[in-house]
């Protein structure tokens, strides 16, 4: 099906779209007042596509499932209900003229999973904040996921091994893919038109190769020890912001990232685009099961990810990994934290049920299980021992972290992690400015890189991108 011209689609923009809106009531307790860009722009999963925050009018647009046909998505909007913005969300629904009751309970429990907006996850904030007051003071506890597990599991893969514009990048990428197959009328026609993107390999100078070399000896260190890393790359900032690692050339491929061509303008909700122009859903393991391994590498520029996605998929629509079957078994329950010592038997069952799945080393698994509500474990990586150094004068090593993020935070059991990313998150709002009133073109900037310039230059973020 070909692309609708400029003139189509704007003319179908222009035309009023069905909406339907749903109200979406907030939990109640002892926890901080809610406050949407306090849980959204809580951690960098939010700015993964097709996640889109608009910071002028403090919205969150994406495309969401239905439930009587799960290959159909239709773009909702989250904003603070206009008549009772303390006490309930908007949800607002375009494309449809009519949801079933069905579809209504479906999408809130999709924008409930992703703002964390359960009892059990509004205990935890309340038990985390009382620890912690100025987590309180700020809002903070619940940190930002996706609608759905295989969403998180996919992009926990993407953290790995890479830096924050390629992630990006191959987020977007993943999106486009399923907007396309969308209008395909087969696997086979889609491969048939789409031509295979040539990989070109790059010399590597001597100070690149000595960086590979650590880059290596840092990933088969980690496997020695079962608590850390298999990745050795951070939801921000990556393996580039180690102390040794940080004074040579980056090996990793960089691709300018879909996001960053955005117009702002676009992100304006009070004229929402349709579901088409967007750059798609995220794809469901249904969407992906038959595309070729090499395929989805080169399309979507995933390297070696593009395995361990293809084989999480295969596993999941033959029955070998049950998602729902995952969810049950967290309980929605937190440890008490007399019981973090011996480690709560759901956490054990978990990590050892994803343990199993190819691909899954340490580090993938502990975002993982922060994404399903555990947080007595820091994935730990090398932006964690810059942050040690830089912020505690802690040098730790490899072998020592946990050691030292034991001292630290252990205090906060069974929150280390939310401890750990409210300190380090508030660095990064620091240094790059308010991360919610960021426009998403400048997210790509969050690097180690960029964070030495905003150091040494002390210049608006704008300025220093060029925006």
């Amino acid at each position: 099906m070909p692309t609708p011209s400029g003139g189509a689609a704007a003319r179908r923009r222009a035309e009023p779209q069905p909406r339907v809106d749903l109200e979406l009531e907030l939990p109640l307790g002892g926890a901080a007042p809610f406050d949407l860009a306090a849980a959204v722009c809580s951690h960098g999963l939010f700015m993964m596509a097709p996640n889109r925050w608009d910071p002028a009018t403090r919205a969150l647009v994406r495309p969401l499932r239905l439930a009587s046909d799960r290959s159909a998505s239709l773009l909702a909007r989250v904003s603070a209900h206009p008549a009772r913005p303390d006490s309930a969300l908007l949800v607002s629904v375009r494309g449809a003229g009519d949801l079933s009751s069905l579809d209504q309970y479906y999408i809130l429990e999709q924008v409930r999973r992703m703002l964390r907006l359960s009892e059990e996850d509004g205990a935890a904030v309340a038990e985390f904040q009382a620890m912690h007051p100025s987590a309180r003071e700020a809002g903070f506890g619940r940190v930002f996921r996706s609608p759905t597990l295989f969403e998180d599991m996919v992009k926990c893969i993407l953290l790995c091994n890479c830096q924050w514009t390629r992630t990006l990048s191959m987020a977007t990428a993943l999106c486009e893919l399923q907007s396309e197959l969308k209008r395909s009328s087969s696997i086979d026609d889609f491969q048939t038109r789409t031509p295979p993107i040539r990989e070109h390999k790059r010399k590597r100078s001597k100070r690149q190769s000595v960086r590979v070399k650590l880059e290596t000896r840092f990933a088969e260190d980690k496997l020695e020890d079962p608590r850390l890393a298999s990745g050795s790359s951070n939801d921000l900032t990556h393996s580039e912001t180690n102390e040794i690692l940080s004074s040579l050339p980056s090996v990793a491929s960089e691709t300018g990232s879909a996001c960053d061509s955005l117009d702002p303008s676009e992100l304006r909700l009070s004229n929402a685009p349709h579901l088409e122009d967007c750059i798609g859903d995220f794809p469901t393991p249904e969407e992906l099961v038959n595309l070729d391994e090499d395929f989805l590498a080169k399309h979507c520029n995933l390297g070696y990810r593009a395995k361990r996605i293809v084989m999480l998929v295969r596993s999941i629509v033959e029955g070998k990994v049950c998602l729902q079957k995952l969810e049950e078994m967290r309980k929605m329950s937190v440890p008490a934290a007399e019981e973090v010592s011996t480690i709560p038997s759901p956490y054990e069952r978990l990590n050892k049920e994803l343990s199993t799945i190819s691909g899954f080393g340490p580090f993938t698994r502990a975002n993982v299980l922060m994404c399903m509500g555990f947080f007595h474990t820091i994935p730990a990586d090398t932006e964690t021992i810059r942050h040690l150094k830089q912020i505690h004068k802690r040098a730790s090593t490899i072998s020592s972290v946990h050691e030292e993020l034991d001292k630290l935070y252990g205090k906060y059991a069974p929150f280390q992690f939310l401890a750990y990313w409210f300190e380090l998150w508030g660095f990064y709002d620091k240094q790059f400015g308010k991360i919610r009133e960021m426009e998403p073109s400048n997210y790509r900037l969050f690097t180690a890189s960029h964070l030495k310039n905003t150091r040494k230059e002390k210049k608006p973020l704008e300025e220093s991108s060029g925006g």
